[in-house]
């Protein structure tokens, strides 16, 4: 006579086992409906799980988020059983759900093209009106392998072998399709109302690019019409505001194939990236940071002290001269640690401020590179921090407030803060680790933060806070962190003289704002959709003349804005002006300053901005005036 705890507290007493379903109903019909699985005792189950003890139970609707998983997991398999009720030929791998929908890896000769998708598209929409139920079994493992061997599924036997011997094997069925799969699932496929297959794509069998080239059938699922459409509203926005599109048409950078992952930054571009780093570099100076400067390639025995070696070798571009082997730096921390033990230090030293636009070199995998966001060479506003114990709470404190100001500056309010804690591989004894977790923590919570705990996704050397910034998009990016690490000093003989007059090792704190310059512009683009705020643009305001009457005197506004300081061009061409303000507000210039005959006799200009808004006829100086302010406000 199971006896079920729901999340109110509340209990229900049956006569006999019976199924999540039916649970679900004696609670009322709405529910019934809705219920697409439940958590029995914390473990996710289909609603056709039966119930044979006393257990605690959650219902799992769409409106909750493991709903939304279920309900993408499901899509997945939806997808595979179209696939195949089209091309039976095509042989099914694995399809899990992911961020915003699902995939699915095929093995077929013939390549999916644009109306397959389309094709596919409608029987899973045929299988949805179906209304099949999704029914689990379970299978002895061998017995499972030669099924889907005689199915010709030789991929599904491949992974099933894989499993322990011991070990049933769960599989779904729906209509004529079966599949394996840990599950759960929603009951029947009238669930699965709103997706849309979005793209194909290769992907190597178990990620392995020694194995088959598979095809991958991407998708996106969502609970209803209503959020489908939002999101793919969102990716038009999103394609809108392409960073590599607006660095092409904005004549901001390119790539080419000569140097994969490396940016060749134009005169617009450069010019963004400057102000960046100005910026950037005045936060070093007026926070008390010491601006250095490491080599880019240091010998293979310091990376090997540092633990970097083993850890990155991959990672690493490397080269020989002499017999001995170097590594193209890709980080900076064991350089700043060879700064800082140039003398002695005392404790009156410390905390010392290192910092560095340090320019760094990774071998990401050359499917990975994706424009500025990610590269090959990059540079950070990287720096690190050699303190005492004692120090790190204020150090931490000190850094977050900073890291604020410096987001608010760039326009960005939205921060969104993770504490990732030890991982499995990793160098410093367990008490070391304990002492930076706790002091990570304890700054956080002293500043009220709210943040999100990441089991095991600390750095090999420390734990970190990870700061990630949320776009007008609603999209997340990781940029800033401040790592605690007790290890590395020590490791590569850093050393203080302590107020007993014994020796001790600082504790160093890696620390960045802005992560990568490329990756943070990148997100400014996509952001502000290339249209800068004054600060940031490249070009500033542009002095159109409407007669070639008007040159000698757009020429000297041109020059008394730029002595003034701002970045200003002028557009003399023997065209219609019409034509110059559409072209220039196309090129996202944040004024348009228009110059005809009244204005020269007048000693002024008339004004209109990007977004159409004409400010009317002003004096240069009242001009000045506008944009110092603005200048002033930042973003």
């Amino acid at each position: 006579m199971p006896i079920i705890t729901l999340p109110d507290g509340s209990q229900k007493h049956f006569a006999q086992p019976l199924s999540v379903a039916d649970v679900a109903a004696s609670i009322g019909a709405g529910l019934a409906k809705a219920a697409l699985a439940a958590k029995i005792n914390g473990r996710l189950v289909d609603t056709s799980f039966i119930i044979q003890e006393d257990t605690a139970l959650s219902l799992i609707t769409d409106r909750d988020p493991e709903g939304l998983d279920i309900l993408r997991h499901s899509c997945a398999h939806l997808l595979a059983q179209a696939v195949k009720n089209l091309f039976p030929d095509t042989q099914v791998t694995i399809g899990p759900m992911i961020e915003n929908g699902f995939y699915y890896d095929f093995s077929r000769k013939e390549p999916f093209n644009a109306n397959d998708l389309e094709k596919i598209q409608t029987k899973m929409e045929e299988l949805v009106a179906a209304n099949f139920q999704i029914k689990r079994s379970e299978m002895p493992r061998d017995e499972a392998v030669q099924f889907f061997k005689n199915l010709g599924e030789h991929y599904k036997a491949e992974i099933i072998a894989s499993i322990p011997n011991n070990e049933n094997i769960s599989l779904y069925q729906q209509g004529d399709f079966i599949d394996l799969c840990r599950g759960p699932h929603v009951p029947n496929t009238g669930k699965l109302k709103a997706f849309k297959l979005m793209k194909v794509a290769g992907a190597y069998w178990r990620g392995d690019a020694r194995n088959e080239m598979l095809q991958r059938i991407y998708g996106t699922a969502w609970t209803n019409k209503k959020d489908l459409e939002a999101y793919l509203h969102r990716l038009e926005e999103a394609e809108k505001r392409d960073h590599r599109k607006l660095g092409k048409n904005l004549d901001l950078f390119h790539f080419q194939e000569e140097a994969p992952g490396m940016i060749f930054w134009h005169s617009k571009g450069w010019t963004i990236y400057q102000q960046v780093e100005s910026y950037v570099r005045k936060i070093f100076r007026e926070n008390g940071y010491q601006e250095v400067h490491t080599p880019q390639v240091v010998d293979r025995s310091l990376w090997e002290k540092s633990g970097h070696w083993e850890k990155f070798r991959e990672e690493m571009f490397t080269t020989k001269s002499e017999d001995r082997d170097y590594a193209v730096k890709p980080m900076n921390c064991p350089c700043h640690i060879q700064i800082y033990n140039q003398g002695l230090k005392s404790y009156r030293d410390l905390p010392l401020r290192l910092a560095e636009f340090g320019s760094c070199h990774r071998n990401e995998p050359s499917g990975a590179l994706h424009g500025l966001l990610r590269v090959r060479n990059f540079v950070q506003d990287d720096a690190h921090i050699f303190c005492t114990e004692e120090q790190i709470q204020s150090e931490v404190s000190s850094f977050i407030d900073l890291l604020y100001k410096v987001y608010a500056h760039f326009g960005f309010k939205d921060v969104l803060i993770k504490l990732s804690t030890r991982p499995e591989k990793r160098v410093g004894s367990d008490e070391v680790w304990d002492k930076s977790e706790k002091a990570l923590e304890l700054a956080l919570n002293q500043k009220n933060l709210q943040w999100q705990l990441q089991v095991g996704e600390g750095a090999f050397y420390g734990p970190k806070i990870e700061f990630s910034l949320k776009d007008s998009l609603d999209r997340v990016w990781q940029c800033g962190t401040i790592q605690v690490d007790f290890s590395m000093p020590q490791r590569l003989g850093a050393e203080y003289v302590a107020t007993d007059g014994s020796r001790q090792t600082p504790v160093m704190l890696h620390r960045a704002i802005l992560g990568s310059l490329e990756r943070f512009i990148g997100i400014l683009i996509e952001e502000h959709a290339g249209a800068f705020p004054l600060w940031l643009s490249p070009v500033q305001a542009v002095v159109l003349g409407i007669t070639s009457a008007q040159d000698e005197y757009a020429q000297q506004v041109t020059k008394q804005l730029k002595e003034a300081g701002f970045r200003v061009e002028m557009d003399l061409r023997n065209e219609k002006i019409n034509l110059k303000i559409r072209e220039h507000t196309l090129q996202k210039v944040p004024y348009l300053l228009v110059v005809g005959k009244r204005e020269s006799e007048q000693n002024t200009v008339s004004v209109r901005t990007r977004k159409g808004e004409d400010l009317g006829v002003i004096s240069i100086e009242q001009l000045i005036e506008i944009f110092s302010k603005e200048l002033k406000e930042k973003c």
